[in-house]
């Protein structure tokens, strides 16, 4: 009787199909509204979407099934997930409409992802994404909605604009063109030829953690949008000589577009 190998790319699968349970499980605990702990899958589901890309390259087991396996349960944890918290927190009082606005982070993030799957190249590790990464546009939705939009101290009319702000926003920025840095990794080599960015990233997660969380959503917010303002401040300056050295100022990294995912 024949028997079946387990294969290497088990364990990164398994952490995958971790994140599509988190997904299910914040749907599930938004619908009896507990809403932390359905923000709370949802960063637990980012934790997992890190762990198997991170343990597939260091394992040597990415595959074209894990590439596939891991934007289907995206779209679950960080497309629908957030987007049926914002229903049932805010939307859900504009009817019909607020379902079309909810709508909007699964949709866009499951074009995003579409994208990210046909343009891609290698399994490498990328250093800039192009269009905002599906994870972090559910980890502004989450952090806003918890640790802000629930807030009483906050104004009804602050909360109208900020909801729709942070929906649409994180929403078109999945599916532009703007180049989003990928978070720093952190080695001997790359701390060694990037050490402020690492030594901010890592002061960034400390104050994140010492605010219980609540810190998280400025600083995603401050990176979705000065990604933005970067990325078309090189635009505007693209046929300018003068601002060539600032157009190559990190030509390391700004590779080949077709590298970009």
């Amino acid at each position: 009787m024949a028997t079946r190998r387990v294969t290497r790319s088990f364990v990164p699968n398994l952490l995958t199909t971790a994140n599509l349970f988190t997904g299910f499980a914040s749907i599930v605990y938004a619908s009896m509204g507990d809403y932390e702990r359905a923000a709370f899958f949802i960063l637990l589901g980012a934790f997992f979407d890190m762990m198997d890309g991170l343990t597939a390259r260091m394992i040597n087991a990415a595959s074209e099934f894990g590439g596939e396996l891991d934007s289907l349960c995206d779209v679950v944890t960080f497309g629908i997930a957030p987007s049926y918290l914002l229903y049932e927190i805010y939307f859900y009082q504009y009817d019909e409409l607020g379902i079309f606005f909810a709508s909007f982070p699964a949709i866009m993030g499951a074009l995003r992802l579409a994208r990210f799957n046909v343009q891609l190249s290698s399994f490498e590790d990328k250093k800039y994404f192009t269009g905002f990464p599906i994870p972090s546009s559910a980890l502004i939705i989450c952090s806003y909605l918890i640790y802000y939009h629930l807030d009483d101290s906050i104004s009804p009319k602050s909360k109208d604009f900020l909801a729709f702000f942070v929906t649409i926003a994180t929403s078109l920025a999945m599916i532009s063109t703007i180049k989003y840095r990928n978070i720093p990794r952190p080695s001997l080599r790359n701390i060694k030829s990037k050490p402020v960015l690492h030594i901010g990233f890592i002061l960034i997660i400390v104050a994140v953690i010492i605010s219980k969380g609540f810190l998280l959503f400025p600083f995603m917010l401050v990176y979705l949008v000065m990604s933005a303002i970067l990325h078309i401040y090189k635009w505007l300056r693209k046929g300018d000589t003068l601002e060539r050295s600032l157009e190559e100022f990190d030509d390391d990294d700004y590779e080949n577009e077709n590298d970009y995912n």
